[in-house]
């Protein structure tokens, strides 16, 4: 579905006409008015650079419960312990929770952080997004996501791809499928965010490309209209933009990185697709197959992929849904990290799995657990850091961090640190014209790197 209306606009001639290229399910990050080319047109002010280091960050909504899944509390009492036991890995001393047993059998391309400590406690992906919390700097439009940052300052690999992707279905609880905010760096810089039943209308269908090419010649009839009004100059490369994004449209390379279809069904058979959902309610889907597009979209040229897997607020039956979502991520997890590693993308691609906070200690009546944001988990591989370790741990009881508290910005410096950002040194300008450093602990994680 390709159209060419829009809100209607009056220039300072009096003639009106309507906003630029819509493409049917590709939601182009808008709230209104944003157009691909404006998109391509903003990323393309920073200029690309050489190497494509990418971040494929797995947001588990609702916050998973650390006890359970990366540090089991095999001398705490019957009612913190929980249902699980712990497993050997491949890297001696460290031991998981059994339900993740492939993981397991390659710790060493892991590193588990037990000790995640700065948790906001809000019930959302903002922190994990971006590192920080939502309300900072609000005034001047919000802290960027990790994908807005990256996009704003490396840009595009390829013009036919955008450079940040997000892939989070929609959730009934919106928060947990926030894909990572543009902040003051404004609309330009929001994620891509192709809808599943909408994937059709990226193609062309039964517009020719010689029919395309008629409406492109129309829409440069129209710009000029509003470029002989222009006093400022903003529009005088319009053309070269526009020519991007129909290069979008006209390239298979996007469409073809979304369709599983064209992979080998050994591999999509590898990940597997995470049905039946179980646990959903107002929550994502355990969504296995997305993390195969995810791949495919960062060997495609994709700097940044974000995305919300299942719905892990464990307020009752926190076991059965860590049996049916752990053991899912771990098929999921482990297949993109081993296929990521037969490609020869380990080293340049970093994986994160962490959600917004803990989970309580004490097992509620209901066999769940509650919200606990003094302190949480992360899962890292790839990137180029040194994995293999467990770091950090909790007291007897999983209440605090022990050792080595490890805040989520020293997290977030690390993606920057692997994404070839010094997280120390980089600025953007916020619209006061105030220098905004990426995050706020801007240390990576040492042991790391």
């Amino acid at each position: 579905m390709l159209t060419i209306e829009g809100p209607r606009q009056t220039f300072c001639d009096g003639v009106s006409r309507r906003s630029f290229l819509k493409i049917g399910g590709l939601a182009l990050g808008t709230l209104g008015g944003l157009t691909l080319a404006d998109l391509l047109r903003a990323e393309a002010l920073a200029g690309t650079k050489s190497s494509h280091k990418a971040v494929i960050n797995i947001f588990l909504g609702g916050g998973p419960p650390h006890q359970d899944m990366w540090e089991i509390k095999t001398d705490a009492p019957k009612e913190i312990r929980g249902e699980f036991n712990p497993i050997a890995t491949s890297v001696a001393g460290i031991e998981i929770s059994e339900v993740f047993p492939r993981i397991a059998a390659k710790m060493q391309h892991y590193a588990v952080i037990r000790s995640i400590v700065g948790c906001s406690g809000a019930h959302d992906g903002f922190q994990c997004m971006s590192g920080w919390e939502r309300n900072s700097i609000a005034a001047v439009g919000g802290r960027p996501s990790i994908g807005a940052n990256v996009s704003k300052l490396y840009g595009p690999v390829d013009p036919a791809i955008p450079p940040f992707v997000a892939l989070a279905d929609k959730t009934a609880h919106m928060p947990w499928s926030e894909p990572g905010h543009p902040g003051f760096l404004g609309s330009a810089f929001k994620a891509f965010k192709p809808q599943g039943e909408g994937m059709s209308d990226l193609k062309l269908n039964t517009v020719s490309t010689e029919r395309l090419a008629d409406r492109k010649s129309l829409l440069k009839g129209l710009d000029s209209l509003k470029r002989e009004c222009d006093a400022t100059g903003m529009l005088r490369g319009m053309d070269a933009f526009n020519e991007a994004a129909f290069g979008v449209l006209t390239s298979s390379k996007l469409i073809d990185a979304l369709d599983l279809s064209k992979e080998d069904p050994k591999i999509v058979e590898r990940y597997g697709d995470g049905k039946p959902y179980k646990f959903q309610y107002d929550g994502a889907p355990t969504v296995n197959d997305q993390l195969l597009m995810a791949r495919r979209l960062v060997e495609a040229g994709v700097r940044c992929v974000s995305l919300s897997y299942g719905r892990w607020d464990s307020h009752g039956d926190n076991f059965g849904l860590v049996r049916d979502h752990g053991g899912k991520l771990d098929q999921c997890v482990s297949a993109l990290v081993q296929d990521l590693e037969d490609r020869d993308m380990l080293k340049d691609v970093t994986v994160v799995v962490w959600g917004e906070f803990g989970r309580t200690p004490r097992i509620n009546p209901q066999a769940g657990r509650d919200h606990w944001p003094q302190v949480s988990c992360c899962l890292l591989a790839g990137g180029g850091m040194r994995t293999g370790q467990a770091i950090g741990a909790t007291n007897r009881l999983g209440e605090y961090a022990k050792e080595r508290p490890v805040h989520m910005q020293e997290v977030v410096a690390t993606i920057y640190r692997n994404l070839g950002i010094d997280p120390m040194t980089t600025t953007l300008r916020d619209p006061t014209g105030r220098p905004q450093f990426l995050v706020d602990v801007r240390d990576p994680i040492r042991e790391l790197v």
